[in-house]
């Protein structure tokens, strides 16, 4: 085998891996876009629970607390959809939100406001600053 057939091989090599790496973006992105989709819903549903169990009357059983099964993504879109015109840092929302507030936490928060925001749920006034899409 000669230096040229062991550089095509190379080179074709590198393009498969560039397209599966391509493909597997794509996949990464369309499964990010279908959870915050998905974690947006669960939000609007628990907030629906939210008001409905506010107006049952009180000789009737209340569904389980929301918060006892909300996830985070949840418990954040719940925290701007009451608080549209507040603006939130995010360690100002961990705090609301009874979260830690170690940094390795804060940096998770903040990515998925990122995604928040990706999605269009959320908009960033600032740097560091979050607050509901209007």
């Amino acid at each position: 085998m000669n230096v040229h057939e062991l550089l095509r091989l190379l080179q074709t090599e590198h393009d498969d891996t560039v397209a599966r790496a391509d493909h597997l973006r794509e996949q990464i992105e369309r499964h990010t876009t279908a959870l915050a989709q998905t974690e947006a819903r669960l939000a609007e549903l628990a907030a629906t629970r939210k008001v409905i169990d506010g107006l049952t009357p009180p000789d009737h059983p209340t569904a389980p607390a929301e918060t006892a099964t909300a996830t985070v993504y949840q418990r954040i879109v719940t925290m701007f959809n009451e608080h549209p015109g507040q603006v939130f840092r995010v360690r100002d929302l961990h705090e609301h939100l009874g979260l830690p507030t170690d940094e390795p936490s804060i940096n998770v928060t903040r990515s998925r406001l990122g995604r928040l925001v990706r999605q269009g749920l959320l908009e960033q006034p600032g740097r560091g600053r979050y607050q509901k899409r209007t």
